[in-house]
């Protein structure tokens, strides 16, 4: 089902850049639409800006005219006729700039004077503008002292080509307009209007009653997809339905050759598979082309995962990937063994796996070689029977040495005993004579009374160490973690001040109690702390830290940490091995003991890079619980 489904998908897999390309063109034209119309209002916010702007001029140059015609009406004397009115101050200088006429009317609206005189004398008092045999005008008003009017006209038309800036008036068509459409003035020539064009009326009141200023955009704004971006998107679209054509019986003869070269393939795969040694192809790069079933199932990885893949593969293991190279450089070279070589490789699942590789030049259908072909077979087995029993021989070996340092350890137990007590009991009896005869040295009788404690205190150890070795369970009590990690840096503090190490300590507050055997769990911390100390010596800037935290509910975790030069990469496997030693003179039984310790406690010890730069050394402990009394 999941075959047919693919195949179905790679057939119409033609389509695709159809379908691309018709997705490409959608996102274009609505990106167009939306710059479009982005330009539509922006070019709309200009416009009305630019009306507001030249509204704000005009109503300022007819408020500058009426104060002007204001004063010249104030200061008109009671009678005057014609002459007398041009010589009044103003009247000619505005006849100059922009005025039509003059006129002056007495309180009955009877003819004063008028200038010039040619020019067309209105009927009656004016409302605001009106039509006359000059043309269509406007007005401008102001009382007189004796009550009359004086009553300035003005041609509009002018007045817009006095006050609009030239840059304006080459973007845009401006007129002023009545409220009901019809035209008053113009700056210009008045086109017909165009479809896409944008236009915006503002009001003149109260400067001109019943004005509009009119500003309509001289070019008129044409949609993108009237322009050559629609036709290059219509060729492309087209040029991408031949391509998809093409590609469809392009894809067809392709697949009718894939389908011939699959019988064939198959035939070939039936008589490869039936076989149990692996086998792989690799062309003259190194790069796997071919591998059976038996190879996958010995590997781990499908035949997707490895044809194509280049060296490093991912079979090789880690630790030895320097050496797989040369030696696939040396197979590649043509210097592989005839009579086949052992390999170690890495199954998927990451258990090890022994082969033993055989391999011959790959040739073509014309002699010529183009690789080499390698069949595989699995000795795995037969090593692992070969390695259990030499883990037998070093086994029984191993328990020999310990069943003697056992018996070593119980003889020098025994031995160490007799002085221990000794020691103890003149200690005790030194310690009762001074009190019985008044010696009041306080320094000396505690030096004393700690010198007891220390005896009983290494009696018990040697005792517990003894009792361990000899195969004897820890004796388990409730205790806390911090105090024994407390007593045991008591213990070490003066070695490591004159060893110049700085210790730190990171003790979680309020840990759970153990159950744990206080005196063995010490042991533990003393040989790793020592250890540490050991590792760190010639080191510029000595460091330790010894830190405990919870892990998880159940148990706490301590971690001893140095910056020293680290593990070199071994594991806690070959660390912790009996007899195994990184020191000159060390017996190569103190991690043993100490991870013998942490696992009949039913924790783990653990060895790896610390976040000083060097090793840490970490083990982890059972919590008390609730029911678990003190023996």
């Amino acid at each position: 089902m999941q075959n047919r489904f693919a195949r179905n998908r790679r057939r119409g897999a033609w389509a695709w850049p159809l379908v691309l390309a018709l997705a490409f063109a959608a996102a274009l034209g609505g990106w167009l639409q939306w710059s479009d119309q982005r330009d539509l209002d922006d070019e709309r916010h200009t416009l009305i800006a630019d009306a507001l702007t030249l509204d704000s001029r005009l109503s300022d140059w007819l408020a500058t005219e009426q104060r002007t015609v204001t004063a010249l009406a104030a200061a008109l004397p009671g009678t005057l006729d014609e002459a007398r009115l041009l010589r009044e101050a103003g009247v000619g200088e505005g006849l100059r700039r922009l005025w039509v006429s003059v006129t002056v009317l007495d309180a009955n609206n009877r003819l004063l004077a008028h200038v010039p005189p040619q020019a067309p004398r209105p009927q009656a008092v004016p409302q605001g503008g009106g039509h006359d045999e000059s043309g269509l005008s406007a007005h401008l008003a102001a009382p007189t002292p004796s009550g009359g009017q004086l009553i300035v006209r003005f041609a509009p038309g002018v007045l817009l080509r006095q006050t609009v800036p030239w840059w304006l008036a080459r973007r845009y068509d401006v007129r002023l307009v009545d409220g009901f459409g019809q035209l008053i003035a113009t700056s210009g020539d008045v086109a017909a209007p165009v479809r896409g064009q944008q236009s915006h009326r503002v009001s003149l009141e109260p400067a001109m009653a019943d004005a509009y200023l009119e500003l309509t955009t001289r070019e008129p704004h044409v949609p993108w997809w009237r322009t050559l971006p629609l036709a290059l998107m219509v060729a492309f679209l087209l040029l991408s339905a031949a391509a998809s054509v093409s590609l469809r019986r392009q894809m067809r003869e392709a697949r009718q050759a894939e389908e011939r070269w699959r019988t064939e393939a198959a035939f070939r795969r039936s008589i490869e598979d039936s076989l149990t040694v692996g086998v792989r192809g690799r062309d003259a790069e190194g790069r796997l082309v071919h591998v059976n079933r038996a190879f996958c199932e010995l590997v781990g990885y499908s035949a997707e995962q490895l044809l194509g893949r280049v060296p490093p593969m991912p079979y090789w293991p880690p630790d030895s990937v320097d050496e797989s190279m040369w030696r696939h450089q040396r197979n590649m070279a043509g210097g592989a063994p005839p009579e086949g070589y052992e390999a170690r490789w890495i199954h998927a699942d990451g258990h090890e796996l022994h082969v033993m590789v055989f391999e011959a030049p790959l040739v073509n259908a014309v002699g010529r070689q183009i690789g080499w072909m390698g069949s595989i077979v699995d000795i795995t087995a037969r090593r692992q029977a070969e390695e259990r029993e030499r883990q037998r021989s070093e086994a029984l070996a191993t328990q020999a040495r310990l069943t003697t340092l056992g018996e070593v350890a119980s003889a020098l137990a025994h031995q160490l005993n007799q002085p221990l007590a000794a020691i103890t009991s003149y200690n005790g009896g030194v310690l009762r004579s001074l009190e019985r005869a008044g010696f009041d040295d306080e320094l000396v009788l505690d030096a004393l009374r700690r010198l007891g404690e220390q005896a009983g205190e290494a009696g018990r150890i040697v005792q517990r160490i003894r009792g361990f070795l000899t195969r004897r369970a820890p004796q388990r009590e409730r205790c806390r973690i911090d105090d024994i990690v407390q007593h045991a840096v008591a213990l070490l503090r003066r070695d490591l001040l004159q060893r110049g190490i700085a210790l730190e300590l990171a003790i979680a507050p309020d840990l759970p109690p153990l159950l744990a055997d206080p005196v063995l769990i010490e042991q533990v911390l003393i040989n790793l702390l020592r250890n540490a100390a050991d590792a760190l010596a010639g080191h510029a800037a000595p460091q330790l830290r010894l830190s405990a935290q919870a892990a998880g509910p159940r148990f706490v975790r301590v971690d001893v940490d140095d910056n020293g030069p680290g593990l070199g990469g071994r594991s806690i496997d070959v660390l912790s091995a009996p007899f195994h030693s990184t020191k000159r003179d060390g017996m190569g039984m103190g991690l043993a003991i100490c991870r013998s310790v942490v696992e009949a406690h039913h924790g783990g010890l653990e060895a790896g890079s610390g976040p000083l730069g060097g090793a840490r050394f970490s083990f982890t402990l059972p919590l008390a619980g609730d029911d678990d009394d003190e023996p």
